[in-house]
């Protein structure tokens, strides 16, 4: 069974939704600062605060999920989204819009999560594979189209308009969702939360493919936090950083789909192994790199393209090998998954943010310690068959149940 074109486009909306409100208003913080009376640290701090708000916010949703079923779930995150979203838009002091956006980022998660977990619940292991393959490349294009919508709203209606638009996209999505069939939960279903988080620390092949998901993702977040002060120190204009992520993300939109071709024709269990095998050697060249004294910013750009390629390929299998192995509470595996994922990318990116005066340095050495770190949560993913999941009662489960 396949989703329907409709679906799937519900589906990938879904998906794009947090990053679309995380990065939609970026352009206007200059516009902010002079609308709220401030400077531009309290302004940044909105952005803080949202991801904050998104590593809580989706471990909480993902229990709800599994307890009240997706369909309620949702629905009650996207409201929540829409009414916070709208808020932020009549807003009047810096206080008030702090606190909207984390109530915003609390809303959206609700959806960052759920959506994996349908897929999951949904379909067999295989189609929700191609699925996950699918949709995660499109994501990534939310960072580099969100920006230049929000500019284009602003120019033309106000910074206002940027989140007058997130709330009627949470409106029109909340429609939608109400429209989904209402889940069926089986009365013989007797797991408790502290069962279900039980019964996920104990699973090998959960844990080992979520730590490499989250660290796959430091690595990137290290990236992205030390490029703009690499590329300033080398000389190059705010045009050439916005230029800069253009290739690495097509990189990662290229590693998506050819890891979707090559996990349908050769399996996934080997093509996981070539791409640790892709990201161990660019994430090596990136640090053997940041050791020079550069003069352009290729001998780190190029190899990070391909660490992007490994990523794009990577997330897709390991983010469908966690949940797969944890269909019994699917949405709380989801969202136990993302918030560690933000927590280990916020930390990595802390880390080269503390040490900006060596951003070079600390970038690469970053990532090579999220490489050794991810090799190391392979060891742990394949230390138990992957055909065996784990239930709350510790009974084995067959891939059907």
């Amino acid at each position: 069974m396949k989703p329907s074109k409709l679906q799937l486009i519900y589906l990938i909306c879904l998906s794009m939704l947090g990053f679309v409100a995380t990065d939609m208003y970026l352009p206007t913080f200059k516009e902010l600062e002079t609308a709220f009376s401030t400077g531009p640290q309290q302004i940044a701090l909105s952005l803080s605060v949202f991801l904050v708000g998104m590593a809580v916010g989706q471990f909480l949703w993902g229990l709800a999920s599994d307890k009240y079923g997706s369909k309620k779930t949702l629905a009650a995150g996207l409201v929540l989204f829409a009414l916070a979203s709208a808020g932020i838009a009549f807003s009047d002091s810096i206080w008030q819009l702090l606190a909207l956006r984390f109530i915003q980022a609390i809303g959206v998660c609700a959806p960052a999560v759920i959506w994996q977990a349908m897929i999951i619940k949904r379909y067999p292991e295989k189609t929700s594979q191609q699925l996950f393959a699918t949709i995660m490349p499109l994501v990534a294009l939310s960072p580099a189209l969100a920006p230049q919508i929000g500019v284009a709203l602003s120019h033309q209606w106000g910074w206002q308009s940027i989140f007058i638009t997130l709330a009627l996209i949470g409106i029109v999505l909340t429609a939608a969702t109400c429209l989904q069939p209402t889940d069926k939960i089986s009365a013989s279903k007797s797991t408790s939360t502290k069962q279900d988080l039980i019964s996920l620390t104990r699973n090998r092949v959960y844990i080992g493919n979520i730590l490499m998901f989250a660290f796959g993702s430091a690595a990137f977040f290290a990236y992205l936090t030390g490029m703009p002060e690499i590329m300033t120190r080398l000389g190059y204009s705010a045009k050439d950083i916005g230029f800069s992520f253009i290739p690495q993300t097509a990189a990662f939109i290229v590693g998506g789909y050819m890891g979707k071709k090559l996990v349908n024709k050769f399996g996934p269990d080997l093509i996981l192994k070539q791409i640790l095998a892709l990201f161990a050697v660019a994430a090596i060249m990136i640090s053997i790199a940041s050791q020079w004294q550069l003069t352009s910013i290729w001998p780190v750009l190029a190899p990070f393209c391909l660490l992007a390629v490994a990523n794009g390929a990577m997330y897709p299998i390991v983010v469908n090998n966690a949940l797969s192995s944890a269909k019994h509470c699917a949405a709380t595996a989801a969202g136990l998954q993302n918030s560690v994922q933000i927590s280990v990318s916020s930390l990595a990116s802390a880390v080269v943010a503390a040490f900006a005066s060596q951003a070079l340095s600390a970038t690469g050495i970053t990532i090579l310690v999220c490489m050794l770190a991810l090799l190391a949560s392979y060891v742990v993913a394949t230390g138990r068959s992957r055909s065996t999941h784990i239930d709350t009662d510790n009974t084995p489960l067959t891939s059907e149940e």
